[in-house]
């Protein structure tokens, strides 16, 4: 996944060459995603690489899962990505980098249903990438019908439900975090979370006992 066309927009975010890439990787290994952040605020464009390649994984599998439509994820996830360069002049670190991205993803997802106004769901996909070649065959389906099996589960949760449990799972925030990013309070945020873990362990064990 990559960002071709907020790069596009963006000229100055462009990756420029080996050298650039090889700093931003030692960089991200040394800093905080909210230094990163308030360096990439400064003009450095290397801090806001190290920062695309630490969470745009995450990011798109959050979105992706969410919406349960790859069109619905890739257009969300490019606008994630653009508002969050657009406000790098304005950002402040009062939360956790990863909770305000996941926050601006939540938004974003949810300015682009209501501007659709239908949100159809696609039942037809696999959330995560290819599998590496090097598994032998069998791994490689038991680990595609695990995947399938948890697709099913989250597309039968209800989306308030797969959200908090995506921004636990995916984003590995915590129920303040998620409670502040979905805005709700915290004892519905770890209601939602609590249900949604419930209904997905007894889906995927059903599924598990069917095929046995």
């Amino acid at each position: 996944m990559t960002l071709l066309s907020t790069t596009a927009d963006y000229p100055d975010t462009a990756l420029c060459g080996r050298n650039r890439v090889a700093y931003a990787r030692r960089m991200g290994e040394q800093l905080e995603d909210s230094a990163l952040m308030l360096r990439y605020r400064e003009g450095d464009v290397a801090a806001f690489e190290s920062l695309y390649r630490r969470h745009n994984d995450s990011v798109f599998r959050y979105l992706l899962r969410l919406s349960l439509n790859r069109h619905t994820a890739e257009d969300v996830f490019q606008e994630t990505w653009g508002k969050i360069i657009r406000a790098r002049e304005s950002y402040r670190p009062t939360a956790k980098f990863s909770t305000y991205l996941f926050r601006v993803a939540h938004n974003c997802f949810i300015d682009h249903v209501r501007r659709n106004k239908r949100h159809l769901h696609e039942t037809n996909i696999d959330p995560d990438l290819s599998p590496a070649t090097d598994h032998e065959p069998e791994q490689t389906t038991e680990r595609l019908l695990a995947r399938q099996r948890l697709h099913e589960s989250l597309r039968q949760l209800p989306d308030e439900q797969r959200d908090v449990f995506l921004l636990s799972e995916e984003a590995g925030l915590s129920i303040d975090e998620i409670a502040h990013v979905t805005g709700v309070n915290r004892e519905t945020a770890k209601s939602r979370l609590r249900y949604a873990v419930t209904k997905i362990r007894a889906s995927m064990a059903d599924a598990d006992a069917g095929n046995e």
